[in-house]
């Protein structure tokens, strides 16, 4: 069965010109005009296996389409290419904090978007299938679920990765190139600010742990292990 991409696009030769070049690449192809029947679309069984959003629609932004969809349990592990004119760091930077997976800015090279799709695709299963823990941190690759303690972390995919990189070598200091790699897949081009706007949404989901969290000031981030004798 092909995999099946969500292409929100409100300008019609453009959604029609992604269309047709999907469709050659093998996929099979849904097409939304507005914010709103994107969500329609995504929440209708079968879901899409990724999302092309732009940022300009009617009815509803790409923005609110992207918190929708990453918060609803149907879609939040879907990746999501916000496709967009606004190409400045702020928009690169709310669009990773809403939990877009990649950010595509007009006018680009339809071979090379479909070749970022292709990446993300496969990039899905790309964290073995193992738990990690340190201290009370834990995260489960094959069920895609973290905790602090008792408590379950809600998390989106990017989140998840990052957590699942860290926790996987406690004490080990990740640049934030190494942590690009292993978040959003190697070869990635995007600025450090992006790793360091994850790595604050992170901490506070930790809550107490969160300190753990530390910032390595010029080199990237490191996970302590827990002190002797606490819980996280």
């Amino acid at each position: 069965m092909p995999e099946t991409l969500l292409i929100v696009e409100d300008d019609a030769d453009l959604a029609r010109a992604l269309s047709w070049a999907a469709r050659k690449e093998g996929y099979a192809v849904r097409v939304a005009r507005t914010g709103r029947e994107a969500l329609e679309a995504a929440f209708s069984p079968p879901h899409p296996d990724l999302v092309l959003l732009d940022l300009m629609l009617p009815e509803m932004p790409g923005t609110e389409v992207c918190r929708r969809l990453k918060a609803d349990p149907r879609t939040e592990r879907v990746p999501i290419v916000m496709v967009t004119a606004r190409g400045e760091e702020v928009d690169r930077v709310v669009g990773f904090e809403l939990g877009a997976d990649d950010y595509v800015v007009k006018p680009f090279s339809t071979r090379e978007l479909l070749l970022r799709v292709r990446a993300h695709l496969r990039r899905a299963p790309a964290i073995p299938a193992s738990v990690v823990s340190s201290g009370d941190l834990r995260a489960d690759a094959a069920s895609w679920r973290a905790w602090a303690g008792e408590d379950e972390l809600q998390l989106t995919v990017l989140e998840f990765r990052l957590l699942h990189a860290l926790v996987s070598a406690p004490g080990r200091i990740r640049s934030r190139e190494a942590l690009i790699d292993a978040v959003w897949g190697a070869g990635t081009a995007l600025e450090a600010r992006t790793v360091d706007t994850l790595v604050k949404r992170l901490r506070r989901k930790l809550g107490p742990a969160g300190q753990r969290l530390q910032t390595v000031r010029g080199v990237g981030y490191r996970l302590d292990p827990p002190q002797s004798g606490s819980i996280s």
